[in-house]
């Protein structure tokens, strides 16, 4: 009698935690989405003194709200780069800056609250004739992408020029 009693017992609990708690979820819609644009052209190539710079793919992603469509975080540029060493010498790229101009030339300005990535880490020491590729990946302002007001973009190569010197320096020094 008794073991019926806690049978029927335990069959009541289950019987409510399964069909009693079993609420409908719903899936909820994403609140941000990524909505990716090409540039216009897709692909640039300048040449200068000592390189030639070929950028393709270029491409802006933004993330925006989806509930009021607004731009939650700074729009991504992206896109490829391969730079050549048209120079008689070994060239040490340091970096690949980015500026964005406007009609009139002028910068446009970053938010003060806007993520600011400028700057691509190359790190390549090219030979003459030597290539070098990779992926890029900076920030644009979000006023160059809403008040449509990107007319340029000026790449900076920053660079070391060769032969390199180096200095060895042995300093005199005992721990006592």
């Amino acid at each position: 009698m008794r073991f019926t009693k806690i049978f029927i017992l335990i069959g009541l609990v289950l019987a409510i935690g399964l069909f009693g708690c079993s609420a409908e979820k719903k899936a909820e819609a994403p609140k941000q989405e990524q909505i990716t644009k090409e540039l216009v052209p897709p692909k640039a190539e300048v040449k200068g003194p000592a390189f030639f710079v070929e950028l393709t793919d270029l491409k802006f992603v933004t993330t925006v709200s989806t509930a009021s469509k607004e731009m939650v975080e700074t729009p991504i540029l992206k896109g490829n780069i391969k730079i050549t060493n048209k120079s008689k010498d070994i060239l040490d790229i340091q970096a690949v800056t980015f500026e964005y101009l406007d009609e009139a030339g002028k910068p446009i300005p970053y938010k003060p609250d806007e993520k600011v990535v400028k700057v691509y880490p190359f790190w390549k020491a090219l030979q003459p004739e030597g290539m070098a590729e990779g992926t890029l990946e900076v920030t644009i302002p979000t006023a160059a992408i809403k008040e449509k007001s990107l007319k340029k973009i000026q790449v900076d190569l920053v660079y070391v020029p060769s032969p390199l010197k180096r200095e060895t320096l042995i300093l005199s020094e005992k721990v006592e």
